[in-house]
C-alpha cells in the first residue's frame, strides 16, 4: 500500500513539474509580419498565420504586392506539433488563404467573437470564440479589444483583439495585435505588469488616409515604451508589407532619438527566435 501511495506521489509530481517546470524553454519567433510562433509553458502556440508565397496578395498601397518577402522559416516547420492558434482578428495579412489551406481542421484555435462565421465557414471545428478570458492547459489567455486605426478609418478597418499570456513561472506576454497607441493599451499595460510586450509598429496606413496610422509607428511605438514598465518590448511587423511605412531601419533611428537600446526594444529579423526569461 505504502509503495502504491509512493508511486503515485511521484507521478502526481512530476505531473505537476511538467506543467510548471521553470526550466522549459519559452521563446517567441518572428516568422514574418505579424505570424509568430510562441514555445509558452511547454505548449507551440502560433499566432496570426499569414503563410502565402511573397506576390500572391494585391498591393494595399499601389506600391508592391503583398507580401514583399518570402518566408524564411518553411511551412512545415511552421504548423508540425502545434497545440494552438490565437489569431488576433482576420485581415489576410493576419490570417490568409494559404493558412486556411494547410492548417488541420480540427486544430485548437482561438479568435476573437466578431470572427466566429469566418472560422465556421472555413471548417474549423474546434475554433472557439474568446470573450474575455480563458485558462488553457494552464496558460491564462485573456483577450484585449484592440483600436485599429481613428474615426473613418475605425470603422473600416473593423474589429481587432490583442491577448496577453499567463503562467506559473513563465514571463507574462502582452500580444498587442493591430492597434494604434490607446489608453486601452496603456491600461493593460498597467493591470497586467508583462515581462513582454509585443507591439506591431509598422506604422501602416490605407490610401487615401495617409494621416492616420491603423497600427502603431515610430512615435506611438515611443509612446508605448515610454509607458511599458518592467517589460522588455519586441516590435514587429516591419519590411514585410507595402503598406507598412515604418522600418526596422527608421525604428531603430527613433529609438536612438530617444536613447532606448536593445536591452528595452528588440526588432527580430524574420525567422529570428528570441529567448523569454523572467
Amino acid at each position: 500500500m505504502k509503495r502504491n501511495l509512493l508511486v503515485a506521489m511521484t507521478l502526481f509530481a512530476g505531473l505537476a513539474m511538467a506543467q510548471t517546470n521553470p526550466g522549459t524553454t519559452i521563446s517567441v519567433q518572428l516568422v514574418r509580419n505579424a505570424t509568430l510562433l510562441l514555445e509558452y509553458g511547454g505548449k507551440k502556440i502560433l499566432v496570426d498565420p499569414m503563410l502565402s508565397p511573397k506576390g500572391v496578395m494585391e498591393s494595399w498601397a499601389g506600391i508592391e504586392k503583398n507580401p514583399t518577402v518570402d518566408l524564411v522559416v518553411p511551412i512545415h516547420q511552421i504548423v508540425e506539433d502545434l497545440d494552438l492558434v490565437l489569431v488576433t482578428h482576420v485581415h489576410p495579412d493576419h490570417f490568409d488563404d494559404a493558412a486556411s489551406k494547410v492548417l488541420d481542421k480540427s486544430i485548437r484555435l482561438i479568435n476573437q467573437p466578431a470572427d466566429k462565421t469566418f472560422f465556421e465557414k472555413r471548417g474549423f471545428s474546434n475554433a472557439s470564440v474568446l470573450d474575455d478570458h480563458i485558462l488553457w492547459n494552464t496558460i491564462s489567455i485573456t483577450r484585449i479589444d484592440a483600436q485599429h486605426g481613428s474615426g473613418e478609418v475605425l470603422e473600416m478597418m473593423g474589429k481587432t483583439s490583442g491577448f496577453v499570456l499567463k503562467a506559473e513561472n513563465q514571463p507574462t506576454v502582452y500580444i498587442v495585435g493591430d492597434a494604434i497607441w490607446t489608453d486601452e493599451v496603456k491600461s493593460t499595460i498597467k493591470n497586467f505588469n508583462p515581462d513582454y510586450i509585443i507591439v506591431n509598429s509598422g506604422g501602416a496606413y490605407i490610401q487615401g488616409f495617409d494621416a492616420t496610422p491603423i497600427i502603431m509607428d515610430e512615435a506611438q511605438t515611443m509612446d508605448l515604451i515610454g509607458h511599458s514598465g518592467k517589460a522588455k518590448v519586441i516590435a514587429v511587423p516591419m519590411d514585410a508589407l507595402d503598406h507598412c511605412r515604418t522600418t526596422r531601419k527608421s525604428l531603430k533611428q527613433k529609438a536612438a532619438e530617444f536613447n532606448i537600446g536593445t536591452d528595452k526594444l528588440i526588432i527580430p529579423q524574420d525567422g529570428e527566435k528570441i529567448i523569454l526569461s523572467l
